[in-house]
């Protein structure tokens, strides 16, 4: 006997972040925060171990009337001056095509609805190899198949790879959907170049010839892109995508605006067809509707005030962050290449993931808890968080995590 769906999977969830969180604070209490490395952290914290939350939004989200944090939004797609700041911050004028935009809760939201609603059971979604774990779990809630492609060749994005994930799932499905975590990959801290970007779109404009095309690029991490504004420029190549492509972008307020538990975030549907982007929107409405029925007012006020009125503020704040962010990456791939610690080629981004099999993974992850380093288990890796080591912790790690690994190898 079951009293839920016959189709879903009952097995309990697998915590790889959250678990190895709490062992660390446990330590931490016995030995002393000094004497521990938390690296497991996907949130971006000070030099003084503290978690950080943008003055400029929240002193913003603050000074809103309590009626306005009360409310119920416009619209249960958005505030329409949301939707449009929305628009202007992230393509930053790099794109023209025909668009709309649905609020979401968190960068998630997004995500989980165009999984959700642009495929049929049974189906199978392409995601990458080394991925944020939430995507496999979503094709799995939905009863859905994954397909993967390698997310390298030597240091660049395995273009054949991706070809021949497309090509299998093109073989026995008569739709591709296809997901690009770009810029700062979650969790490898690789950004594609505009030419790798250039390469996609002219393949997947190939395979739009037999089979509609939905392009899913989540990009939570990209207001912390070591190139700002550059790193937005390759969205103008999905103005060369053919008539037969939608894109999904996703948008997270929870890491541009230090705001994780006010889970706010947008979809920004885009295509060259006009009727295209409109069916996507009147189901990815009617799913908003259906699932959380409204997104958090007060977090899309404070978006809105924070870029109309506080923009300068804004802008400095998070850039004396991503300036740490670099200083805390550059310091550790420098020390692991001088080891020999291999790992991802990383560019930027909160993470820079070790390289190995899973079951060296298995063996390393222990013995480093042995030695009070906790970091998170991913595919074919360890993911060491940046984000939330202090510089000071960085120094040595490197070495320190090499001689370990000689350990276990």
């Amino acid at each position: 006997m079951s009293f839920v769906k016959e189709s879903v999977n009952t097995q309990p969830i697998v915590d790889t972040v959250f678990t190895i969180v709490k062992k660390a604070k446990e330590d931490k209490l016995k030995v002393g925060e000094e004497n521990v490395v938390d690296a497991t952290i996907g949130s971006l914290y000070d030099e003084q171990g503290n978690l950080v939350a943008l003055e400029s939004m929240f002193s913003s989200l603050k000074s809103l009337d309590n009626k306005v944090l009360a409310a119920y939004a416009a619209s249960f797609t958005g505030n329409e001056d949301f939707k449009d700041r929305v628009y202007q911050w992230v393509l930053n004028g790099n794109s023209h095509l025909p668009h709309e935009i649905i609020a979401t809760p968190g960068g998630t939201g997004a995500v989980a609805m165009t999984i959700q609603e642009c495929l049929d059971e049974g189906q199978s979604v392409i995601l990458p190899e080394i991925a944020w774990g939430s995507y496999n779990l979503m094709a799995q809630m939905n009863n859905l198949n994954v397909v993967k492609y390698s997310l390298f060749e030597e240091d660049h994005f395995n273009l054949s790879s991706f070809k021949k994930a497309c090509q299998k799932v093109m073989a026995s499905q008569n739709k591709l959907v296809a997901v690009i975590n770009d810029p700062c990959h979650n969790p490898t801290g690789y950004s594609m170049t505009m030419e790798e970007w250039e390469e996609v779109v002219s393949f997947l404009n190939a395979c739009s010839k037999t089979h509609p095309v939905v392009l899913l690029n989540d990009i939570a991490y990209i207001d912390y892109a070591y190139g700002q504004k550059d790193a937005k420029k390759y969205f103008s190549v999905f103005d060369r995508i053919s008539d037969k492509i939608a894109v999904v972008v996703a948008f997270s307020l929870s890491k541009s605006m230090t705001s994780y538990g006010l889970r706010c975030g947008a979809a920004i549907i885009m295509a060259k067809n006009q009727e295209i982007v409109q069916e996507l929107k009147t189901v990815f409405e009617k799913d908003a509707r259906a699932t959380w029925s409204n997104i958090n007012n007060g977090a899309m006020a404070a978006f809105v005030d924070v870029l109309d009125h506080h923009l300068d503020e804004y802008d400095k704040e998070r850039m004396e962050y991503v300036d740490l962010l670099k200083e805390r990456s550059s310091l550790f791939v420098k020390e692991a290449n001088e080891v020999g610690l291999k790992h991802y080629p990383y560019k930027e981004g909160f993470f820079v993931t070790l390289a190995m099999d899973n079951d060296t993974r298995d063996r390393y992850h222990e013995a480093l808890m042995a030695h009070h380093i906790y970091t998170v288990k991913v595919n074919l890796g360890i993911r060491v968080a940046v984000c939330s080591l202090s510089v000071e912790k960085i120094k040595g790690l490197a070495k320190k995590m090499k001689e370990i690994l000689d350990t276990v190898e």
